[in-house]
Order: structure tokens, then sequence, then C-alpha cells
């Protein structure tokens, strides 16, 4: 079984029918705060890397999508083979969250992605994928 050093996540950019984003924000004193993040995590043991994104978006959102696209594929790290892959979903359906012990403090809005980059700018998150993930997505909108 490989560990968190080589297993692949992915990240969701989910957005609604009125183009709002799923954000997820929640405390990280080790890091000195509250920062925002999209839903997304590591893969499990014979998941592909989109069954990963639509379990952590349903886990940690709450939300189902029908529509999927693939943003991009990048390295987590220089010393890892492990990549993260990043996706948008539309066409949600909105559900309970299901979180995890380690997850309760987990915090769902949704946000105009303007506000969403806006975010990113400022450096509200601490992760860099969901910022990738956000701008891939708005400068490459789905077709509707």
């Amino acid at each position: 079984m490989s560990d968190g050093h080589t297993r692949d996540a992915s990240v969701v950019v989910a957005r609604d029918a009125e183009g709002l984003v799923a954000l997820l924000s929640a405390s990280f004193p080790a890091h000195g705060g509250e920062y925002l993040f999209l839903p997304g995590g590591r893969r499990e043991e014979g998941e592909t890397s989109l069954e990963c994104a639509r379990r952590e978006l349903r886990e940690e959102a709450g939300v189902t999508a029908r529509q999927w696209r693939l943003l991009g594929s990048h390295a987590i790290t220089l010393s890892s083979l492990a990549r993260v892959h990043l996706f948008e979903a539309h066409d949600l359906t909105l559900g309970p969250q299901e979180l995890t012990e380690s997850e309760q403090d987990f915090k769902l809005m949704w946000w105009p992605m303007n506000d969403a980059l806006r975010a990113v700018r400022e450096g509200r998150f601490l992760l860099p994928a969901g910022p990738l993930a956000l701008l891939l997505a708005d400068q490459h909108p789905a077709d509707d």
C-alpha cells in the first residue's frame, strides 16, 4: 500500500447553476489561523482520480455532480511522484456533508468566483492546488 508521499490527490472546483463556488474554511493553528480550501484529498487504494474527486466533494461539501472536467494534473512536490488532479464539477445536487472526526470544523460556503480569486490574491489559501484550480477554471470556463 502506498503512503501519503506517493498517493495522488484530487481537488474540485464545484460551481452551482449561479456560478457560485464551493469553498471550505477551517482553522490551521500550526499555520497561524483560518484558511480557505477547495474540497479534495488523497486518493484511496483502487480509486481513480475522478472517483477520488467525486468522493471528496460528496464527503467534504455534501455535493454530487453530473458534469466533470479535468483541469490538469501537476506534481505535488519535487520530492514526490504523487500528482494532484484538478477538476471542475457542474450540474450539482446538494446533500449533507459527511465529515470525518478530523474534519468537523470544516465550514462550507458558496462564493462568487471573483471573491474566491480575490481571496487567492490575499493569500487566504494555505495550499496551492486550490488557487491553481480556481485560476484554471476561471481562465477556461466550461461550455454551457
